[in-house]
Parts: C-alpha cells; sequence; structure tokens
C-alpha cells in the first residue's frame, strides 16, 4: 500500500506510513487485516467488524484472558484502541446495530433496538417497489412508494428477538401465502410467479410451506 500511495515532489519522494483517507480499496484492505490479525480467535471469542471488535466469553475469568490475548494482540501489530471509545465488562453493549445484554447472551439472545413488536406483511408493504423493478416497468416514485419505504425503514429499525436454533429441540415453520408473495419466519419473503396467482388457497398456503423449507 505504501508503494502504491507514494508520490514525488520538488522535495523528494514521499510514502504513505498509515492509511490514507479517500483511497477506494482502503475498508477492505484493513477488514482483511483485522481478520489476519484475529484469524486464530475469529469466531471462538471474537467477532471483527472494521475497528469494531467484540469480545463475549462464558464467565469473567475466561473474559479476563480473551481481553488480554486482544489487546496485546493489538500491541504487537501495532495498532490501537482509544480508551475512551471502548467498553470494559458491560453488561449491555450495542454492535451492528444489536444491542447485547449479559441475561440474553447465556440464552443466545440477541435483540434489535429500540424495542418493538415483531412485524409482518413485508412483502404486502414492498409490493408497489418491488413492481418498479418488474421488466418495461417505468420506474416513478410518487408519494405511495415513499410512504411504504418509510414504513419499512421505521418497521426495519424496531426490535426484533433473534434467537439461534437449539439442536435437540422441534422445529416449527409459520408460512402465509396471500395473493402477493410468500412468506414464512425467519422473516423471509418470496413472491409468486405470474402463474401461481391463478392457485386455489390450499395449494399458495402449499407452496408457502414448500417455500419455507427451501429457504428457513
Amino acid at each position: 500500500m505504501c508503494q502504491k500511495t507514494a508520490f514525488r515532489t520538488m522535495y523528494g519522494h514521499y510514502e504513505f506510513l498509515v492509511m490514507p483517507f479517500g483511497l477506494t480499496n482502503a475498508p477492505v484492505v484493513f477488514m482483511d487485516l483485522m481478520n489476519w490479525i484475529f484469524k486464530l480467535y475469529l469466531d471462538s471469542f471474537i467477532i471483527v467488524f472494521f475497528d469494531d471488535i467484540l469480545i463475549y466469553s462464558r464467565d469473567e475469568s475466561e473474559h479476563a484472558e480473551h481481553l488480554r490475548i486482544v489487546l496485546q494482540t493489538l500491541r504487537d501489530k501495532q495498532l490501537f484502541a482509544k480508551f475512551s471509545k471502548c467498553k470494559f465488562w458491560p453488561r449491555e453493549v450495542g454492535f451492528l446495530g444489536h444491542i447485547f445484554q449479559q441475561k440474553l447472551l447465556i440464552g443466545n439472545h440477541r435483540e434489535m433496538y429500540p424495542k418493538s413488536e415483531a412485524f409482518q406483511g413485508f412483502s404486502m408493504i414492498a409490493i408497489l417497489m418491488t413492481r418498479l423493478l418488474q421488466k418495461d416497468v417505468k420506474f416513478e416514485w410518487p408519494e405511495k412508494c415513499q410512504q411504504s419505504f418509510d414504513q419499512l425503514e421505521a418497521l426495519l429499525t424496531e426490535a426484533l428477538v433473534l434467537v439461534q436454533p437449539e439442536l435437540g429441540k422441534e422445529f416449527v415453520i409459520y408460512s402465509d401465502a396471500p395473493l402477493n408473495g410468500l412468506g414464512c419466519i425467519l422473516m423471509q419473503e418470496g413472491k409468486f410467479k405470474p402463474h401461481e396467482k391463478n392457485y386455489p388457497t390450499h395449494d399458495l398456503e402449499l407452496d408457502a410451506i414448500v417455500f419455507a423449507l427451501k429457504f428457513v
């Protein structure tokens, strides 16, 4: 990177000692660097997203050791963390749009913020916008599309409690088949093919179940 960003002036040849701002590939290079540095610990007790580092452990003594490893690794690679932006031993921490709580981590739960009830009918709300993606449809953005967009934006930023599956327990799939799309948990939506709109109700519901089994 230093060689590729070098430049010359009448005063001599210069190279950056650190990553400069404004380079198109800078985020990708930095993310690759972070993954390489912490490759031995990723998904074991650490999650890295660019300059955000989340350390998780089963108990306090284990967490202290994990914290020591991460900080020592940063020092060895000459990377620095700003103390004012670090949180040590928090009972609740925000990370990538989620709030992780101590009591919920134990049960493998995650919830988005702020708190709210789950929403349904995603395909029904988005139908005006999805039509704009169809072939030979002129892209026009009326007030109704903006309202649908604003509604989806509000719903997507409200809380949903996410629970990782536990092996050995029964799985239940909830599916629905309105005339405008297929839907199933976990919040995965599908769209009908043109001929599927002519299906009777029982075939639509069966189609939704098949869709759910493919993608959930």
